[in-house]
């Protein structure tokens, strides 16, 4: 009833939220994109994406279809690799920037690990200014980051809006310095946040450094200051800074993926877990309850 190719399509709008860069992930035409998504949207029989001069969003339908869309794809590759008989070996060595320590990216490695038991992989948690430069000097095969500027290099996962978080409890004054809670350099958030507060002429302190994920939510938590943050990777027990706070707008953020100068064995296994990323990147956007 489902296409695969009309599943991957979908994932990937559903992902990027934008016909055009979804046409770019997949080397296609946008014409062919829509086209993919209008026909699994007869084959459905429901719509799966509200679509206006703003932007895409998925609909109720569509948000039920990628559990549906991921689950197929997943059988459809574990058929095709078992039937293909090819078994991949090696060493894989995977970075990922600290914003995925609190979501379900350890249930896609587990799975990855289970449908390749023979690959080794080393995964590498750090910054991703820091996962940058390690790629750069050959130090890893793969890595999931943030991307320096919208005209960078690497394989766009998703997009989302940079925001500011804090505790519940959390009330700012106008008159003092913005209390930052950031990563240290090469942190790209960080980058951000101080680029923005300088333009927008606000007086802003470090009230907390960490390299940790971990230390910087308990630090927010602790209400000891605001922090920028994926929009879609907020933590539980952090909310949103409300617009009455005037804080600059922080835009928006690219994930992508980027790979490095391998191997034969390394460049099989890293294209085999970059396409699990990109087919599972959205349950990468809901963090752990």
């Amino acid at each position: 009833m489902f296409e695969p190719v009309q599943l991957r399509t979908f994932l990937a709008v559903a992902q990027t939220l934008s016909f055009t860069r979804a046409a770019q992930r997949l080397g296609l035409q946008q014409s062919t994109v829509s086209q993919h998504v209008r026909r699994l949207e007869d084959a459905a029989g429901r719509r799966l994406f509200a679509r206006d001069t703003h932007g895409v969003e998925l609909t109720e339908d569509g948000e039920a279809m990628l559990g549906f869309a991921r689950t197929i794809l997943e059988a459809n590759e574990r058929a095709a690799g078992f039937f293909a008989g090819t078994r991949l070996r090696g060493r894989l060595r995977f970075g990922v920037s600290e914003d995925f320590v609190l979501t379900r990216l350890p249930e896609l490695l587990a799975t990855f690990r289970r449908e390749h038991p023979e690959v080794d992989l080393e995964l590498t948690v750090e910054l991703s200014g820091t996962l940058h430069q390690l790629l750069d000097a050959g130090r890893l095969d793969l890595c999931l980051a943030k991307r320096y500027g919208p005209d960078g290099p690497g394989q766009l996962v998703w997009r989302d809006r940079l925001v500011w978080i804090g505790s519940e409890r959390l009330r700012l004054d106008p008159d003092r310095p913005v209390p930052l809670i950031a990563f240290p350099p090469p942190g790209i958030t960080r980058a951000r946040a101080l680029e923005v507060l300088e333009r927008d002429g606000r007086a802003w302190r470090v009230a907390c450094t960490s390299g940790s994920l971990s230390g910087l939510v308990a630090a927010a938590r602790a209400g000891l200051g605001v922090m920028a943050h994926a929009q879609q990777l907020v933590p539980p027990g952090l909310v949103r800074v409300p617009a009455r706070a005037g804080l600059p707008e922080l835009g928006w953020v690219d994930f992508v993926l980027l790979h490095g100068r391998d191997g034969k064995d390394a460049g099989e296994a890293a294209r085999a877990l970059a396409q699990a990323i990109l087919a599972g990147g959205d349950s990468l956007h809901r963090p752990l309850p």
